[in-house]
């Protein structure tokens, strides 16, 4: 349900604003979904004791924008009590603007560094196969092989050294 009533607030966000304020409101979105990470800024935001007035101004000092559209959108969900759905309108923007611009981002796990040269050339060749620009970010973690994840595109795409070593017993037992 949240994620429905987050679309229409994008698709209005996407019609009423032109690209330069989509991008100052999407990254006002991005501040403000990041503090929804906190306990703390959940129980004062889900408070029924604070009025509508103490969180819309308590929301509006954390912006670093002052753009009007990004104080009018605050407003607007303080007003529908919709602050919760902040996380989930900043992650439907952010889909929405890269479908326009077709731009995507996208980032690759490994247990290892990738070169500059690699990660340029990974993101040369699915920006060729989807035709669309792809930019990728490396993580680090404990997966024991490489996985790049275009969540937008429904794109996931691994190389495990389990599952090689899972297809090669597979194929040996064939063999036999």
């Amino acid at each position: 349900m949240k994620g429905i009533v987050a679309k229409k607030y994008v698709n209005a966000l996407m019609k009423s604003c032109s690209d330069s304020e989509l991008s100052s409101v999407e990254n006002s979105l991005d501040e403000l979904s990041s503090a929804f990470s906190s306990v703390k800024f959940n129980n004062i935001i889900l408070s029924p004791d604070l009025s509508n007035d103490k969180k819309e101004e308590f929301i509006l000092s954390l912006l670093s924008s002052s753009e009007p559209k990004v104080i009018n959108f605050v407003k607007l969900l303080v007003l529908n009590d919709r602050l919760d759905l902040i996380p989930t309108i900043s992650k439907e923007l952010k889909y929405q603007i890269s479908l326009k611009s077709n731009s995507y981002e996208g980032e690759i796990i490994s247990n290892f560094e990738i070169s500059k040269n690699q990660l340029s050339s990974l993101e040369e060749n699915f920006s060729k196969k989807f035709n669309a620009d792809i930019k990728l970010k490396m993580k680090i973690s404990d997966y024991p092989g490489v996985k790049i994840q275009l969540d937008d595109l429904g794109v996931e795409v691994s190389f495990s050294q389990d599952r090689l070593k899972a297809q090669m017993v597979e194929h040996i037992l064939r063999a036999i």
